[in-house]
């Protein structure tokens, strides 16, 4: 392995979006990188790709994420340049990622979890409680507007896309009155004098794989594999395994508001999932426990038993 670590001559190239949030990823992955095997930040080439996603005309349309072509709109560029060879490992936020991968990736590494749960961001008031009937809520997440909706009907809901520097100047300007955004992301960019307060999970259950970051490579890569190796979190691998099993038995796209959040307890692994209407009129929701070797099993089952109480019409985009 020694002889094929990378070196400033001939670094080891890492894929990223180019929004704050994306390079803030990168570089956590660099610094972990080089500290694990002992080496300089200038082995590892921070390579910015321009995704369909970061299109700044769909940005300004508001538009939901569906209608613009599902999550891969954030991956397919990053994931096109690591099967052509011109990265060598593509970094990602995990809430943004198909349950699939393209053949001949693999995605096995994840990086410590940071706070999974949604940041409700208002210069006006504390809490979501404290919204007055009729207030603006501007979001872009499919999840959040339903749970909004199904926990404040009173409320009106408005399209909000763009990273979190975009969505914080649109509030700003007046927008909305508030919005929501992840912890984790705020905490990753070191936004503390953003007014935002946490929300807890059992209030609003956050996104499948919120919080976490994945590293892919490609599939043969057997040098970059033993790498990724050395930083991975095996803790958040478990908790990913139960939660994205969820969602690929439920609906890997971004048509449906599926909620779903793995916590660990010694041997015992906590699933909690939810899926809801995309108005909001109707949420269902599942709360078990499992060893932690059976949380992918789990993840299906629970999805099956969601499916079957949902009933006639609930799942109309399943067509």
């Amino acid at each position: 392995m020694t002889q094929n670590l990378p070196s400033p001559a001939s670094p080891l190239k890492i894929g990223t979006r180019g929004s704050p949030l994306a390079l803030a990823q990168a570089y956590e992955t660099r610094r972990r990188l080089a500290a694990a095997f002992d080496l300089p930040p200038e082995a590892f080439e921070i390579v910015v790709i321009k995704t369909t996603g970061d299109n700044q005309a769909l940005i300004a349309a508001d538009k939901p994420l569906k209608e613009l072509g599902g999550k891969g709109l954030f991956t397919k560029e990053i994931e096109e340049d690591l099967l052509s060879g011109a990265i060598d490992i593509a970094v990602h936020s995990m809430k943004d990622m198909p349950v699939a991968q393209p053949a001949g990736l693999v995605l096995d590494c994840y990086l410590p979890r940071e706070d999974v749960r949604d940041a409700f961001v208002s210069p006006r008031v504390s809490r979501l409680q404290d919204l007055a009937a009729g207030a603006v809520v501007g979001t872009s997440s499919l999840r959040r507007r339903a749970q909004l909706m199904n926990r404040r009907p009173d409320l009106q809901v408005v399209e909000f896309r763009g990273n979190v520097q975009t969505r914080l100047k649109k509030l700003n300007a007046g927008v909305a009155d508030c919005t929501f955004l992840a912890m984790a992301g705020l905490n990753r960019l070191a936004m503390a004098e953003v007014p935002a307060s946490a929300i807890e999970t059992t209030d609003m259950l956050p996104a499948v794989a919120q919080g976490a970051i994945g590293i892919e490579r490609r599939g043969d890569d057997t040098r970059v594999a033993t790498m990724l190796e050395a930083i991975h979190d095996k803790t958040t691998g478990q908790r990913l395994a139960a939660e994205r099993a969820f969602l690929a038995a439920l609906d890997g796209s971004c048509e449906t508001p599926i909620a779903g959040l793995a916590e660990l307890d010694g041997t015992t692994l906590r699933l909690r999932g939810e899926v809801l209407r995309p108005d909001g009129s109707e949420s269902i929701s599942e709360d078990q426990t499992c060893t932690i070797a059976d949380g992918a099993d789990l993840g299906r089952e629970m999805a099956e038993k969601l499916l079957a109480a949902a009933g006639p019409g609930f799942f109309d985009w399943r067509r």
